[in-house]
């Protein structure tokens, strides 16, 4: 037997043994125990935070082992029904991202190494995340493939189906045969085709391994992860609710990729599978492909353009993706008595929050001039679906070099002077393999229109209805609300005009071609001169779609005080009920605002939804009479330094 230790049998592992029993920690320190972490504790009568833990008699706060695999938490995890479970479960897996995989992950890729030989094995980085495989765990979570160990890794049958799909589309293209034919011939000279009458075709000619992290990072890029789908369609309607998700991905990480020749390969052969191989990751693996994950490229340089592609700047309000649970999120709600985790969000350029915005864009233009079943078939097969079908969707979204350039201001008093929160990346629009050649450069048209309409029509994240604005006369944080989402791009196609004039043509360009394009993509003559009406419009019900109750106006006027001239107008406190913001205008927790505000310097666009009511009504008769024109039925702007955008 050799004694190299990346050939050996791994040995029993601390990972594998029960979490040892520990002092109780607070519960962002990567320990166990429920600890004092933040609410009163005036009398002694508030009950113990909620435990992450089971609490078994024999080891109430455990105290897992540094290089436990996320499985060794999921065993001593608190009762599905125990109380204030969504923020435990947040918690447990904050710990667990804490992990330290280091030590193992040499072993690992070492071992990599030494069987398929060094110049078989190259690197691959993911620019962003990545989920491969895996499975549900408790309580839906979903989590990447960890090996028995419980670390996280690629399948070598995953890296299989990468290189083989990859080779069989080449073929198609190359050789002009169907995919039943493609997967034959690749299979019969390279990967195995079971169904060959000689021998030596039925095997493969290369063995795959299993690809684990680099030891760069020490947990592997276990990252925490949320998914959050706020939309969903309701027979033929669309409804609005939170439902956050919380999972696992790779965040970062870069891989070592080995391939072995069989006695059956040629250095020719095995050098064409590799590169199968390599180009199949660059296009992605694992799920949410469309949506920026499972990219992994040996050079950030491979990672591709695509038809359309933009760099950006986000001001204000960052886009944030999971919450993280702090020595402080767990709070005593003297109100509810009960105890509360409010977790601290963190910034991060998502790929998927800028295709759930051209999403929701989508849908409120389409919803105006297309039948509710043909808007959702289109948005399933644009963007993906689940239901009433599976679709992956011909649109792929990423962005390169996301990154946070300025963190937002400190929600404390040392933090009032701080500047406003930014983030930078580059957002890329590419065709999935789903996409047929027919439909490419209509799909390039309607995309293109769609992303500039979205630049211009409000921002991003959780503030993306206002623009960014200042709050530090204020007593308490936030210091900055809204969010400005900025195109940065030379090209004429991304030139702001000077005048609200000007912007008026090239908006009525931009939408006319988006509607155009929507039409080829759904055989549906489309007139947007004579908009759909949606729903039932009353004080408290609109509907969230560019129709015949929807206003899109232009306005420009000075700045009053922190707020930009049009947000200002929305903010009047003629418009306010006993000193607090409408609802039914300005939006409240679970509802969100019918007013769209975007600030794109000289002047501001405004999105109405449901005009035809009150407060709507009255806000829009309120632009109207302040700049002089007569009030008519069809809420027309047409004079003043305010200009109509929509309906045209």
């Amino acid at each position: 037997m050799t004694n190299n230790p990346a050939l050996q049998r791994p040995q029993t592992h601390k990972a594998t043994q029960r979490p040892n029993s520990g002092n109780a920690g607070n519960s962002g320190s990567g320990k166990g125990g429920r600890g004092n972490s933040g609410g009163s504790q005036k009398g002694g009568n508030t009950p113990p935070r909620p435990s992450p833990w089971l609490e078994h008699p024999l080891d109430p706060n455990p105290n897992p082992h540094r290089s436990a695999g996320f499985v060794e938490y999921l065993r001593w995890m608190r009762s599905p029904a125990s109380p204030a479970k969504d923020g435990t479960k947040v918690e447990l897996m904050t710990m667990a991202e804490q992990g330290d995989y280091r030590q193992r992950l040499q072993v690992l890729t070492e071992r990599t190494r030494q069987i398929a030989g060094k110049n078989n094995c190259f690197e691959v980085t993911c620019p962003w995340r990545i989920r491969v495989g895996g499975h549900r765990g408790p309580e839906s979570i979903l989590l990447p493939a960890f090996d028995n160990l419980g670390i996280p890794y690629i399948p070598s049958s995953t890296l299989r189906g990468v290189a083989r799909a990859q080779a069989i589309r080449e073929v198609m293209q190359n050789e002009g045969v169907p995919w039943a034919e493609a997967d034959k011939l690749v299979g019969q000279r390279y990967f195995g085709y079971l169904d060959s009458r000689d021998s030596s075709e039925k095997a493969g000619k290369i063995i795959f391994l299993d690809a684990y992290p680099l030891p760069e990072q020490k947990n592997g890029g276990l990252a925490v992860d949320m998914a959050n789908n706020l939309w969903s369609w309701n027979n033929g309607n669309l409804k609005y609710a939170a439902n956050p998700n919380v999972f696992f991905s790779l965040r970062e990480a870069s891989f070592l990729i080995g391939i072995k020749p069989t006695n059956h390969c040629s250095p020719q052969m095995l050098k064409q599978v590799k590169n199968w191989l390599i180009r199949g990751l660059t296009q992605g693996i694992g799920s949410q492909v469309n949506a920026g994950y499972g990219i992994l490229v040996e050079s950030l340089k491979q990672v591709g353009r695509g038809f359309f592609s933009v760099d950006f700047t986000v001001q204000g309000q960052l886009i944030h993706g999971c919450q993280k649970c702090t020595s402080t999120s767990w709070q005593w709600n003297v109100r509810n008595q009960a105890w509360q985790m409010r977790g601290q969000p963190e910034a991060e350029v998502r790929a998927t929050a800028f295709k759930s915005l051209l999403r929701y864009w989508f849908r409120a233009f389409a919803r105006g001039v297309l039948p509710p079943a043909e808007v959702q078939s289109l948005e399933g097969m644009i963007f993906g679906a689940i239901q009433p079908q599976p679709k992956h969707g011909y649109l792929r979204v990423r962005v390169i070099n996301g990154r946070v350039t300025q963190p937002e201001a400190r929600p404390n008093q040392q933090g009032k002077n701080d500047p406003c929160g930014e983030e930078e990346g580059t957002l890329v629009l590419d065709y999935s393999s789903e996409v047929p050649d027919a439909h490419k450069e209509t799909l390039k048209e309607l995309a293109s229109n769609l992303m500039w309409l979205m630049f211009h029509l409000g921002g991003i994240g959780q503030g993306a209805r206002r623009p960014c604005y200042s709050r530090k006369t204020r007593n308490q944080a936030p210091w900055w609300r809204g969010s400005n989402l900025i195109p940065k791009n030379n090209n004429p196609f991304w030139k702001l005009p000077s005048s609200a004039k000007e912007f008026k043509e090239i908006f009525q360009q931009r939408l006319q071609r988006f509607y155009e394009a929507l039409g080829q993509l759904s055989n549906h003559p489309i007139n947007p001169t004579q908009p759909l009406s949606i729903g039932t419009v009353t004080t408290n019900q609109w509907a969230e779609a560019i129709d015949a109750n929807c206003r899109i106006v232009v306005c420009s006027g000075d700045s009053k005080g922190e707020k930009p001239y049009g947000l200002a107008l929305l903010h009047d406190p003629n418009l306010k009920v006993n000193g607090n913001y409408d609802k039914n205008l300005c939006g409240s927790t679970g509802k969100p605002s019918p007013v769209w505000v975007a600030d794109l310097g000289n002047y501001q666009v405004i999105t109405i939804f449901g005009v035809t009511k009150n407060p709507r009504l009255k806000f829009t008769s309120e632009v109207i009479t302040i700049f002089g024109v007569t009030k008519n039925p069809r809420l027309k702007f047409t004079s003043g330094r305010c200009l109509q955008l929509f309906p045209f």
